[in-house]
């Protein structure tokens, strides 16, 4: 049985998340062909996110940006790792070529993994570039804060350009014209609304908000203003080490064991850190979206405007985030309606297209 290697960014948990949600509309579609995880991200999430087993490789798939928190970058960390990074090492290289051609895999998708690409050029098999944004173009934004990232750019426009195939996944940030462009791209839920909100042991009709800053661990120093709106119930993901009731609150664990779009398609609206996997759940299932963005991450100005025009929802902006000040517009965001959305998913479309790669699964 031939394999699919899928090298995935371990910046954060999104690009785990559209990853899974590509993998697993192709195993629906194809159950035949095995998949081949490279990444730093943890195992334990792609257990949680795949319904069928896998291969786990942890690899350094990239380096993307250093964080010490959900909404700060360490900008001279990142270059010092990255000038271990690239150019890529040959013995890197050729042991990821060796373990490809080893495990018979026959095309890499890589979601922003420039390691990947290169691996997949010296095994001699396609790759598939997911992305809706490059390295490159995020470093760019970087460059008056620190110029150490100016030598890094083009030699991951290079890796970047020399995919074989190229998939963007709406909202993308900078339009490459020989990419197949894709919805998008979510994690469907499993569990029905109904069986999520008994789980969590909420009342049905209970008006009820997700708060979450995504995969990196933050503090929630504003939770006690929340309490004071009763007639809310609020779902925090990372806000204890256990499951528990406090007031209004439901805390969960960072790793609770509801799948998080479960919990998307159960809330009302969301308040979250804007990123890509967060938004493309929440688009679809139409919920309101109050937002927090990073101001010198670019793709968050993207995103942002993404929701401005296809959900309802408001910017926290992050210097009010602590303060809690903004809590008093969250009825208002309960009161915005949902949006219907059409039934096409990125990830079945991304699907589609690794099946069509000539000479692959």
């Amino acid at each position: 049985m031939s394999a699919i290697a899928a090298f995935i960014s371990s910046h954060g948990f999104g690009h785990a998340a559209r990853a899974s949600a590509i993998l697993t509309a192709l195993h629906e579609k194809r159950p035949d062909i095995r998949v081949e995880i490279f990444t730093g991200a943890p195992r334990w999430f792609f257990q949680a996110s795949l319904a069928f087993p896998f291969g786990y490789h942890p690899t350094v798939s990239d380096i993307g940006l250093v964080q010490n928190a959900p909404l700060t970058e360490d900008l001279p960390a990142t270059v010092e790792r990255l000038g271990q990074f690239i150019p890529f090492p040959a013995m890197q290289l050729n042991s990821l070529a060796y373990a490809l051609q080893r495990l018979d895999c026959r095309i890499a998708l890589c979601d922003i993994s420039p390691v990947g690409i290169a691996a997949a050029k010296i095994a001699g098999i396609p790759s598939v570039l997911v992305e809706n944004f490059t390295w490159d173009w995020i470093y760019q934004g970087y460059l008056s804060a620190e110029p150490g990232l100016k030598p890094f750019l083009a030699p991951m426009r290079e890796v970047f350009s020399s995919a074989t195939h190229h998939l963007q996944a709406r909202p993308f940030c900078e339009r490459w014209g020989n990419a197949e462009i894709l919805e998008p791209v979510s994690r469907t839920p499993r569990a029905s609304r109904e069986e999520t909100r008994a789980r969590l042991g909420i009342p049905a009709d209970a008006p009820t908000i997700l708060l979450t800053m995504g995969g990196i661990p933050a503090p929630f120093h504003y939770l006690d203003t929340l309490t004071r709106l009763e007639h809310l119930t609020f779902i925090v993901p990372g806000g204890s080490e256990q499951q528990e009731q406090r007031k209004n609150l439901v805390l969960l664990p960072h790793r609770s064991g509801f799948y998080h779009p479960d919990l998307m398609f159960a809330v009302d609206a969301v308040v979250a850190k804007v990123g890509y996997s967060t938004l493309a759940e929440a688009y679809h299932a139409g919920i309101p979206f109050a937002f927090v963005t990073r101001q010198r991450f670019r793709e968050s100005g993207v995103l942002a405007d993404f929701i401005r025009q296809e959900l309802a929802g408001f910017e926290i902006p992050e210097t009010r985030l602590e303060t809690g000040d903004w809590v008093d517009q969250l009825p208002a965001l309960l009161e915005a309606p949902r949006r219907t959305r059409p039934a096409v998913n990125g990830a079945g479309q991304a699907a589609d297209a690794i099946i069509a790669v000539p000479h692959t699964c």
